[in-house]
């Protein structure tokens, strides 16, 4: 039986008291240049590969580095950590390229009808994602693949290089960041967003969650996200080729401000939605991201921070309220936060319904499993406070939101000090 965790409270959000190890992390933040170059080179020496595809990233890779220098409170840490993911994401281009030019066959590789799972941050897409992920029938991607998608000359052997890598990485980080467990998972094998399919391709709203890059967040909100989508698509060719099966279950929260460049490229996907009270959404994802700031910035502006995701979650709402209507009716499923968490395993039901996926006996049990072993608040719940830490006024707020109110029948959660 698992033992029930108390309540987690962070008490100095706006102003750090760094441990020993946060401060011997950034004090080994290594200087970076934000410069288009010197993250190629740095791809380039990490890989001995070359071509890096069409040359049309560079553009929106210019613009991130950018948003980064321009970033001014964004510190060592942070800085080092920006740069660090851009390489990562040009090394897999560079994969991605060198795998298709020696099997061109990949492109014909079929992705059947996959389950994509939208919804806000912080609303249970990446809860009802793990649980689909536990049939066998569906591939997914776990957090050692998404990081380093394409293996390389040397990740062989039982022990794949890529999962130990990984398993170091993120030890270090949470070992650095200790309670960011309770707020999302980060195990290697805990399977991750498709949207890390898009990053090799630098579009998405990634660096949104480790920094404040307004002139890529402007940018990306002014461009079609297709040809990004398409991008995504081709890596999921190259993984599927590499080990199957050919059909995928994946979740983004971005897919709810992109649906019609989700069903362009994807026409027959099937894609559950969860909506949960935005208040709700807000709170826990800009506490996670604020924890995390200790680290990567050099002044926490808790107001400007809890701004910052209201106008993005309002941006993401109101498209996704427009663009409902061009799933088809039959392969998209809205689904209630509240009703989620009232009957896990009945939602995950009517997805298989939805999907065509036979309800076996053996799925019944993996998904009995999972929920066994995985229950809501496993690592110690949060407790939050979006007036009192970041300012807001959750009055003004939820009048901010009435169009989604309006829309989606969500249950309000009462913010603290918020009366009935």
């Amino acid at each position: 039986m698992l033992m029930e965790r108390p309540d987690i409270r962070i008490a100095d959000l706006g102003e750090p008291l760094l441990t020993d190890a946060q401060r011997a992390a950034i004090a080994a933040a290594p200087p970076v240049r934000m410069e288009v170059e010197a993250v190629l080179d740095a791809a380039r020496a990490a890989t001995g590969l070359s071509d890096f595809g069409a040359p049309d990233f560079r553009e929106r890779l210019a613009v991130w580095l950018q948003s980064f220098e321009e970033d001014a409170e964004l510190g060592p840490l942070g800085r080092a950590t920006m740069f660090g993911e851009c390489v990562r994401y040009a090394s897999t281009r560079l994969r991605v390229e060198d795998l298709f030019r020696r099997h061109p066959e990949i492109a014909e590789v079929l992705i059947d009808h996959p389950i994509m799972v939208a919804g806000l941050p912080r609303s249970g897409t990446t809860h009802l994602l793990n649980i689909l992920a536990v049939d066998p029938r569906l591939r997914s991607t776990p957090l050692w693949e998404t990081m380093e998608p394409i293996p390389g000359p040397d990740d062989t052997g039982d022990s794949d290089p890529r999962y130990l890598r990984t398993q170091a990485m993120w030890g270090a980080f949470e070992a650095t960041l200790p309670l960011m467990p309770a707020m999302h998972e980060m195990a290697p094998d805990h399977v991750h967003e498709d949207i890390e399919l898009q990053g090799p391709d630098f579009s998405s709203y990634l660096p949104e969650w480790q920094s404040r890059p307004l002139r890529w967040r402007d940018y990306y909100a002014a461009h079609d996200q297709t040809p990004h989508y398409a991008y995504a698509k081709r890596v999921m060719q190259a993984i599927t080729w590499l080990k199957g099966p050919n059909r995928w279950v994946v979740k983004s929260p971005p897919h709810m401000e992109n649906l019609p460049a989700l069903i362009a490229v994807h026409p027959g996907a099937i894609v559950p939605i969860t909506h949960r009270d935005p208040l709700a959404v807000i709170q826990s994802a800009i506490t996670m991201i604020a924890y995390g700031d200790r680290i990567r910035r050099t002044r926490i502006d808790l107001p400007g921070l809890a701004e910052y995701w209201i106008d993005r979650i309002e941006q993401l709402l109101r498209a996704c309220v427009r663009d409902r209507d061009v799933l088809p009716p039959e392969r998209s499923l809205d689904i209630l936060f509240h009703d989620y968490m009232a009957d896990q395993k009945g939602t995950v039901r009517r997805v298989y319904a939805m999907a065509e996926l036979e309800w076996t006996p053996e799925a019944e049990a993996r998904v009995d499993r999972f929920l066994a072993v995985n229950p809501r608040g496993k690592h110690g719940r949060v407790r939050y406070d979006l007036a009192g830490d970041f300012g807001v006024d959750i009055g003004a707020t939820r009048e901010r939101f009435q169009f989604y109110y309006d829309r989606f029948p969500v249950k309000r959660e009462l913010m603290e000090g918020e009366k009935p």
